[in-house]
């Protein structure tokens, strides 16, 4: 199965004209780019800075857990009986694809420390492992309700120039889809790695609630600011 992604462009949302930073969000399993499109007015942004949100489409490919389904995911994922199985080389293909989203928000003007990378579920993940591996400092990375696979790894492949980027990190207690013990664990890897994490947990579980938006976008806010803008 080709898993390169079609030529769907990423929709694109700007909160005014002439941006000065951008937020690429990526969606999580079996939805698109527009699954987050609709929380922009949720977050009540001030009007500045102007963002510009990126919402990109993930590839077509056959997810293991969902029976071989075609559906749009940024990696498959499997269940053992050593838990979640998820595919190494399909992550660094989905870090490829977002190392060209950045490059190509650097191109039309945005510097990169005024870029943030977030993204929910299997999303969280890619922004986690495309961000902290990233060789130029970037503003921020956000994970929400994510597995963080090959965490170990990831920690001791963090780049310097991303080593103390906030981190904004969130999860559901009640999360069936991934277990909220993943998340700790991984959260409590990050700590110790030294990463300057915020941490978040609601009563919630797989999605996202008016509380985390609310602190999402005073996260934004903080990493963002009024600089450039």
């Amino acid at each position: 199965m080709d898993a390169r992604p079609r030529d769907e462009p990423a929709i694109e949302v700007e909160t005014g004209s002439g941006p000065s930073a951008s937020v690429i969000w990526l969606h999580g399993l079996g939805a698109d780019g527009q699954d987050f499109e609709v929380i922009i007015p949720e977050l009540r942004l001030p009007t500045q800075p102007v963002l510009r949100f990126v919402f990109p489409h993930a590839p077509y490919r056959p997810v293991t857990i969902n029976g071989g389904y075609i559906m749009r995911a940024w990696y498959d994922i499997a269940m053992s009986e050593r838990g979640l199985e998820q595919n190494l080389e399909h992550i660094r293909e989905s870090k490829r694809i977002l190392q060209g989203l950045i490059e190509n928000e650097i191109q039309r003007g945005i510097a990169c420390e005024r870029i943030v990378l977030a993204g929910f579920s299997q999303g969280g993940a890619i922004a986690l492992h495309t961000g902290l591996r990233y060789s130029k400092s970037l503003a921020g990375i956000m994970s929400l309700s994510a597995p963080v696979p090959f965490a170990e790894s990831l920690m001791a492949e963090v780049d310097p120039a991303n080593a103390t980027i906030p981190v904004f990190m969130a999860h559901g207690t009640d999360d069936r889809m991934i277990p909220f013990d993943l998340a700790q664990q991984a959260h409590g890897q990050m700590e110790a790695r030294g990463l300057h994490l915020e941490w978040h947990t609601y009563a919630m579980g797989h999605t996202v609630v008016l509380d985390e938006i609310q602190d999402i976008a005073r996260w934004l806010a903080r990493v963002l600011g009024n600089k450039g803008g």
